[in-house]
């Protein structure tokens, strides 16, 4: 049934006036407002008014009860604004106001998400370096929602969980031939492993991401589909002594095999620099240079959420000091124990001993 004309007069008898700047002390709120606003919700405001601005005028009546923007107001006290922007909508019964102090909100909440669309303009915002929490979607929320997209194996070129065999095809002892590049799997520990790569060949440059000696579990990937094994060593077990006597026990077969004069470099977590140090000074001496590795993104984690790894850089000397050659020959006569198979992928004239996957 239509409308009558009356009926149509009457719905259309609110009138909303022209902006006018007002203190937002002066404004009160609905009595009966039954939206909350947490404080997580209101540092959202704040941080969207301080970059965008003030771009949504708040509905009053014409007493000044706000009919529509209680949060904003409440993030404008906080901000010390001394005036917002307002509009006075007329004409209204307390039951109409009462209904769009309601409708104004719920109505918000039914609209979604095209899920495509929404990651295309932020990986827009995140490559054009902008503040992407502005949007009001936080850093952890944005990630979750491309790792699920990775998880999920939507790219083609990805390697999906299918293409991976039940059985290992690679064996320790295995000599890959890949053009003009040789490819190992051995152990970084064994002279042998050096010695089957690069026969009378020495490195000019080893680049080196060894175990963090943190455990993949809980650090490692999200709540992907593919979930990687624990390292075969330094995955967490070792004391502080153990991972600078298994690094040590690395170091002394890379300078071993390196020329002089090559440049070596070690990536590490921030968390066992010392270690990595200590382990490398009786080898190398003190470190030429930390370089810093900036990641695309982030990754998981609530506190100061690591954007970046650290990598010390050393040189190969041709001679070291009689303390310094004392220490690296006691390092270098105890390996650690135990069964210590690596992936040790490295060009002809570079050794790389590394982890099966970057954090």
């Amino acid at each position: 049934m239509k409308p009558s004309a009356d009926e149509l007069k009457n719905a259309n008898t609110s009138k909303i006036g022209q902006i006018v700047e007002r203190p937002p002390g002066e404004l009160k709120p609905w009595p009966g407002n039954p939206r909350t606003h947490s404080d997580k919700q209101l540092a959202k405001l704040k941080a969207s008014i301080q970059t965008f601005g003030f771009t949504a005028p708040v509905l009053v009546d014409e007493a000044g009860v706000i009919l529509s923007g209680h949060g904003r107001v409440q993030a404008a006290k906080a901000l010390g604004l001394a005036t917002i922007p307002t509009r006075v909508m007329t004409g209204l019964s307390e039951a109409k106001k009462r209904a769009y102090v309601i409708a104004d909100n719920k109505i918000a909440q039914l609209s979604g998400w095209d899920q495509t669309l929404l990651k295309s303009e932020l990986e827009i915002l995140i490559r054009e370096e902008f503040e992407v929490e502005a949007t009001g979607f936080t850093t952890a929320e944005i990630d979750l929602m491309f790792d699920a997209e990775t998880a999920g194996g939507r790219d083609p070129d990805d390697l999906q969980q299918k293409d991976i065999g039940a059985d290992v095809m690679s064996r320790p002892g295995d000599l890959w031939h890949l053009g003009h590049h040789r490819l190992l799997c051995g152990d970084a520990l064994s002279a042998e492993s050096y010695r089957a790569l690069l026969g009378a060949e020495r490195a000019q440059l080893v680049v080196s991401d060894p175990p963090y000696n943190v455990p993949i579990s809980g650090h490692v990937c999200g709540t992907g589909k593919v979930k990687h094994k624990e390292f075969a060593m330094a995955a967490g077990e070792m004391s502080p002594a153990e991972f600078t006597g298994f690094l040590g026990a690395v170091f002394s077969q890379t300078r071993e095999f390196s020329r002089d004069g090559a440049l070596h470099f070690y990536f590490m977590d921030w968390r066992h620099l010392g270690e990595l140090q200590a382990a490398a000074l009786p080898r190398f001496g003190p470190p030429r240079q930390l370089c810093v590795w900036v990641k695309d993104n982030a990754g998981m984690g609530t506190f100061y959420r690591s954007q970046h790894e650290l990598v010390l850089v050393f040189k190969r000397e041709r001679r070291l000091t009689s303390t310094t050659s004392s220490s690296a020959s006691m390092g270098a006569t105890a390996p650690m124990s135990g069964p210590t198979p690596a992936s040790t992928p490295s060009p002809a004239r570079a050794t790389r001993s590394s982890r099966s996957t970057r954090r």
